[in-house]
């Protein structure tokens, strides 16, 4: 399916590089996006593993709360 761009308030089609740019600009897009969700859970991930070992040395969430003000 054809893409257009607005131009000086004219539909033009795209031209063949203008759609290969386009596909290229549209997967690194979707490459970081993918990134940053994946930043995102490993950090929650991180969060929560480091909040279960502190448990595990025997803290309470209190006092889990007052040393990193998170839970």
């Amino acid at each position: 399916m054809p893409r257009y761009k607005i131009e000086n308030g004219i539909k033009i089609q795209f031209t063949a590089e203008e759609e290969i740019a386009r596909d290229v600009e549209e997967k690194q897009a979707a490459i970081d996006q993918q990134a940053r969700i994946d930043a995102e859970t490993t950090a929650t991930n991180k969060k929560t593993s480091g909040k279960q070992k502190l448990k595990d040395l025997g803290l309470d969430d209190d006092e889990i709360q007052a040393l990193i003000g998170v839970w």
